[in-house]
Protein backbone atom coordinates (compact mmCIF):
# COMPACT_ATOMS: atom_id res chain seq x y z
CA UNK A 1 0.00 0.00 0.00
CA UNK A 2 3.11 2.24 0.99
CA UNK A 3 4.04 1.75 -2.68
CA UNK A 4 1.00 3.18 -4.19
CA UNK A 5 0.30 5.93 -2.11
CA UNK A 6 4.02 7.16 -3.08
CA UNK A 7 3.06 6.66 -7.20
CA UNK A 8 -0.20 8.59 -6.50
CA UNK A 9 1.75 11.39 -4.94
CA UNK A 10 3.88 11.12 -8.09
CA UNK A 11 1.07 10.74 -10.24
CA UNK A 12 -1.06 14.11 -8.39
CA UNK A 13 2.35 16.41 -8.49
CA UNK A 14 2.70 15.80 -11.97
CA UNK A 15 -0.76 16.05 -13.19
CA UNK A 16 -1.27 19.07 -11.03
CA UNK A 17 2.15 20.71 -10.83
CA UNK A 18 2.20 23.81 -12.45
CA UNK A 19 5.36 25.30 -14.01
CA UNK A 20 6.35 29.05 -13.09
CA UNK A 21 6.04 30.41 -16.75
CA UNK A 22 2.94 28.95 -17.05
CA UNK A 23 1.14 32.19 -16.68
CA UNK A 24 3.04 33.81 -19.79
CA UNK A 25 3.00 31.23 -21.80
CA UNK A 26 0.01 30.91 -24.59
CA UNK A 27 -2.68 28.32 -24.68
CA UNK A 28 -2.27 28.14 -28.07
CA UNK A 29 -0.03 27.83 -31.04
CA UNK A 30 -0.64 29.39 -34.25
CA UNK A 31 0.71 27.67 -37.26
CA UNK A 32 0.57 29.08 -40.80
CA UNK A 33 -0.43 26.26 -43.47
CA UNK A 34 -0.21 25.98 -47.30
CA UNK A 35 -3.48 26.31 -49.05
CA UNK A 36 -4.27 23.50 -51.48
CA UNK A 37 -4.15 26.00 -54.34
CA UNK A 38 -0.94 27.46 -53.08
CA UNK A 39 1.28 24.36 -52.65
CA UNK A 40 -0.41 23.39 -56.36
CA UNK A 41 0.39 26.31 -58.12
CA UNK A 42 4.10 25.68 -56.66
CA UNK A 43 4.48 21.86 -57.86
CA UNK A 44 2.50 23.06 -61.38
CA UNK A 45 5.45 25.98 -61.35
CA UNK A 46 8.28 23.48 -60.82
CA UNK A 47 7.01 21.40 -63.50
CA UNK A 48 6.83 24.12 -65.85
CA UNK A 49 10.70 25.27 -64.76
CA UNK A 50 11.81 21.51 -65.67
CA UNK A 51 9.90 21.43 -69.02
CA UNK A 52 11.67 24.74 -70.21
CA UNK A 53 14.82 22.39 -69.27
CA UNK A 54 13.66 19.86 -71.74
CA UNK A 55 13.23 17.46 -68.71
CA UNK A 56 10.00 15.54 -66.94
CA UNK A 57 10.22 15.24 -63.40
CA UNK A 58 7.77 14.94 -60.36
CA UNK A 59 7.32 16.89 -57.61
CA UNK A 60 6.04 16.43 -54.32
CA UNK A 61 4.89 19.52 -51.70
CA UNK A 62 4.82 18.29 -47.99
CA UNK A 63 3.21 20.11 -44.89
CA UNK A 64 5.44 21.52 -42.38
CA UNK A 65 4.83 17.45 -40.39
CA UNK A 66 6.42 16.11 -43.71
CA UNK A 67 2.92 14.80 -45.28
CA UNK A 68 2.48 15.16 -48.88
CA UNK A 69 0.04 17.59 -49.75
CA UNK A 70 0.14 18.26 -53.72
CA UNK A 71 2.16 15.39 -55.66
CA UNK A 72 2.71 15.69 -59.40
CA UNK A 73 4.52 13.37 -61.84
CA UNK A 74 4.83 14.48 -65.32
CA UNK A 75 3.41 12.28 -68.35
CA UNK A 76 7.52 10.88 -68.84
CA UNK A 77 9.11 11.12 -65.76
CA UNK A 78 10.19 7.85 -64.28
CA UNK A 79 7.88 6.21 -61.26
CA UNK A 80 11.12 6.19 -59.01
CA UNK A 81 10.99 10.16 -59.02
CA UNK A 82 7.60 9.41 -56.81
CA UNK A 83 9.34 8.78 -53.95
CA UNK A 84 12.48 11.09 -54.21
CA UNK A 85 10.83 13.80 -54.85
CA UNK A 86 8.88 12.98 -51.61
CA UNK A 87 12.07 12.02 -49.51
CA UNK A 88 13.58 15.18 -51.08
CA UNK A 89 10.79 17.60 -50.10
CA UNK A 90 10.17 15.69 -46.10
CA UNK A 91 14.15 15.87 -46.00
CA UNK A 92 14.54 19.21 -46.93
CA UNK A 93 11.32 20.50 -44.70
CA UNK A 94 12.92 18.45 -41.40
CA UNK A 95 16.31 20.23 -41.68
CA UNK A 96 14.95 23.43 -42.86
CA UNK A 97 18.25 23.62 -45.35
CA UNK A 98 18.40 23.24 -48.87
CA UNK A 99 19.71 19.76 -49.51
CA UNK A 100 22.27 20.64 -52.06
CA UNK A 101 23.74 22.50 -48.94
CA UNK A 102 24.30 19.09 -47.21
CA UNK A 103 25.36 16.81 -49.95
CA UNK A 104 28.66 16.29 -47.76
CA UNK A 105 27.55 16.77 -44.47
CA UNK A 106 27.01 12.88 -43.70
CA UNK A 107 29.56 11.19 -44.81
CA UNK A 108 30.53 8.46 -42.39
CA UNK A 109 28.29 5.49 -42.14
CA UNK A 110 25.63 5.34 -39.23
CA UNK A 111 24.70 9.04 -39.23
CA UNK A 112 21.40 10.75 -39.18
CA UNK A 113 21.86 10.97 -42.97
CA UNK A 114 20.90 7.50 -43.21
CA UNK A 115 17.46 6.97 -41.43
CA UNK A 116 15.21 5.68 -43.66
CA UNK A 117 12.97 8.18 -45.25
CA UNK A 118 16.11 10.71 -45.59
CA UNK A 119 17.06 11.60 -48.73
CA UNK A 120 20.85 13.84 -48.73
CA UNK A 121 20.24 15.09 -52.67
CA UNK A 122 20.44 18.27 -54.50
CA UNK A 123 16.61 18.91 -55.10
CA UNK A 124 14.60 19.53 -52.17
CA UNK A 125 14.21 22.96 -50.46
CA UNK A 126 12.30 24.40 -47.26
CA UNK A 127 9.65 26.73 -47.72
CA UNK A 128 10.48 29.22 -45.06
CA UNK A 129 8.57 32.21 -45.85
CA UNK A 130 9.17 34.88 -43.37
CA UNK A 131 10.44 33.48 -40.80
CA UNK A 132 7.83 30.20 -41.14
CA UNK A 133 8.17 26.98 -42.15
CA UNK A 134 5.99 26.25 -44.33
CA UNK A 135 7.08 22.68 -45.47
CA UNK A 136 9.14 21.19 -48.33
CA UNK A 137 9.40 20.99 -52.06
CA UNK A 138 11.32 18.34 -53.72
CA UNK A 139 12.02 17.81 -57.12
CA UNK A 140 13.38 14.20 -59.02
CA UNK A 141 13.83 13.54 -62.70
CA UNK A 142 16.15 15.74 -63.84
CA UNK A 143 19.99 14.79 -65.00
CA UNK A 144 21.26 16.71 -62.51
CA UNK A 145 20.35 18.06 -58.57
CA UNK A 146 20.88 21.03 -59.99
CA UNK A 147 17.88 21.35 -62.24
CA UNK A 148 16.08 19.92 -59.76
CA UNK A 149 17.06 22.54 -57.25
CA UNK A 150 16.36 24.99 -60.12
CA UNK A 151 12.77 23.77 -60.57
CA UNK A 152 12.26 23.46 -56.83
CA UNK A 153 13.22 27.48 -56.34
CA UNK A 154 10.81 27.82 -59.51
CA UNK A 155 7.82 26.92 -57.32
CA UNK A 156 8.39 28.59 -54.51
CA UNK A 157 9.57 31.60 -56.41
CA UNK A 158 6.01 31.60 -58.09
CA UNK A 159 4.36 32.34 -54.67
CA UNK A 160 6.58 33.88 -52.32
CA UNK A 161 5.81 37.43 -53.28
CA UNK A 162 1.96 36.98 -52.45
CA UNK A 163 2.84 34.98 -48.94
CA UNK A 164 4.82 38.02 -48.43
CA UNK A 165 2.24 39.94 -48.98
CA UNK A 166 -0.39 38.50 -46.94
CA UNK A 167 2.37 38.74 -43.60
CA UNK A 168 3.65 35.52 -43.30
Amino acid sequence: MRHITGLMLIVLTTTFATPAWSDEAPLTVDIKRLSLETALRMARAAIDQCRKEGVQIAVTVVDRGGHPQVVLRDVLAMDITLPISRQKAHTAMAFNTPLSQLEDRFTRPFTVGKLDGLIIAAGGLPINIGGNILGGIGVSGAPSGAIDEKCAQAGIDAVRDDLEMEGM
